[in-house]
C-alpha cells in the first residue's frame, strides 16, 4: 500500500478510527462521525454491556479488562463523545463510592492506600468526560503528594519504600494531567504542569526505555507494540502520549522512534503484536495481524514529528 492507500484501509475501519483518522492525519474534524460512535461499531458494544447499576464488569475494577474502570478508558480512547449521560453517571457513582480516606480511588476498601496508576488513569477518563471540578480536587491532591524525588511516579510509592519512579506510572499520570489541563480544570494547575514537566523528564531520561544506570533495555515489554495497552507502558503509548501533550522533539526519543519505523510492516502498516491477558467484552483487533490501532497511533505520532517521510521501509 503507498501513504493514500493506509488512509483508504484505515478509513474502512470503525467509526471511532475513521474519527481520528480526520483529526489527527487529515486535521478536519468530523462530529457527525464522533456522534456515531455511542450508536455502532466498538463504542455500541460497550455500551451495551453497562450493567443497570450504573457498572461495567463485576465492580470499579473487577475483573480485568471489564471492570467499570477499563471499560471507561477504552471508551475515553475510542473518544466519544464526552457528554454521553450514562458515562456522567457512572463516573457520579465512581466518586460516590470508591474514594479512600486519602482522597484517592480505590477498589478494595477505603481504609486502605489509593493505586496511583489507577487514580491517573481515572483523572484521565473523568477529565475527558468533563467531571465537576470539585469532585476531582481530592484526586489531584492525591497525585500530587506522591511525585518521587526524580520527578516521576510510582504506584508502590505511598505503600512500600521506593527510591525510583516507575514508567508504567509516570505515564499514567502524565495521561491524566495533560488531560486535565486541556479541559481547562483550575485547581492546583500550576503544580500539575511542574509535575507534568518533570514527569516528562524522567521518561526521557531514559530514552523511553534504556535505564539510566546501566543503558540496557529495562524491560523488553516496553518494545512491544500492545493495543489496549491498560496500565501498561510501551514505546508507542509514550510516543502517543508525546504528540497528544504536544511535547517538542528530544533526541532522545530517537531510539524508540528507531524501533517503531523498523516494526512497520512492508505494506506500511503495523501489527499488534501481543495482548494484556485477562477477560476482555470482545476482541477489537488480533494479535500478530496488521492493527488500524497501531498503524493510526504510530502514523500521528510520525507526522506530528514530521518523520511521515521516512515511512517507507528498508527493502
Amino acid at each position: 500500500m503507498d501513504k493514500q492507500e493506509i488512509i483508504n484501509w484505515l478509513l474502512e475501519g470503525e467509526v471511532a478510527i475513521q474519527y481520528q483518522v480526520y483529526r489527527d492525519l487529515l486535521f478536519t474534524e468530523r462530529k457527525d462521525l464522533q456522534d456515531r460512535i455511542a450508536q455502532e461499531g466498538w463504542g455500541a458494544r460497550f455500551m451495551a454491556k453497562r450493567n443497570p447499576d450504573g457498572h461495567w464488569g463485576k465492580s470499579f475494577y473487577q475483573p480485568k479488562w471489564t471492570s467499570t474502570h477499563y471499560t471507561l478508558q477504552d471508551l475515553r480512547n475510542l473518544c466519544i463523545t464526552p457528554d454521553n449521560p450514562l458515562i456522567k453517571k457512572s463516573i457520579e457513582i465512581i466518586l460516590q463510592n470508591e474514594k479512600a480516606n486519602d482522597g484517592g480511588l480505590l477498589p478494595i476498601g477505603k481504609t486502605q492506600l489509593t493505586d496511583l496508576c489507577i487514580n491517573g488513569m481515572f483523572l484521565n477518563y473523568a477529565s475527558y468526560f468533563k467531571t465537576n471540578e470539585n469532585d476531582l480536587e481530592s484526586v489531584v491532591d492525591c497525585i500530587l503528594a506522591q511525585i518521587m524525588p526524580d520527578g516521576g511516579f510510582n504506584c508502590r510509592s505511598n505503600r512500600f519504600k521506593t527510591v525510583h519512579s516507575s514508567l508504567h506510572t509516570t505515564l499514567s499520570v502524565l495521561e491524566g494531567i495533560t488531560e486535565y489541563e486541556r479541559n481547562n480544570y483550575n485547581y492546583r494547575l500550576k503544580e500539575l504542569i511542574k509535575a507534568k514537566k518533570t514527569a516528562t523528564e524522567f521518561i526521557l531520561m531514559h530514552q523511553l526505555f534504556l535505564s539510566d544506570r546501566t543503558g540496557e533495555i529495562i524491560k523488553k515489554d516496553f518494545l512491544k507494540l500492545t493495543y489496549p495497552c491498560r496500565w501498561r507502558y510501551d514505546i508507542l503509548r509514550a510516543l502517543d502520549y508525546f504528540q497528544h501533550a504536544k511535547v517538542k522533539w528530544d533526541d532522545r526519543m530517537m531510539p524508540a522512534m528507531q524501533i517503531l519505523l523498523k516494526k512497520q510492516n512492508k505494506d506500511l502498516t503495523w501489527n499488534v503484536q501481543a495482548k494484556h491477558s485477562g477477560q476482555t467484552h470482545f476482541e477489537m483487533e488480533k494479535a500478530g495481524k496488521s492493527s488500524r490501532w497501531n498503524t493510526l497511533r504510530a502514523l500521528r505520532v510520525l507526522k506530528y514529528f514530521s518523520i511521515l517521510i521516512q515511512l517507507q521501509p528498508e527493502g
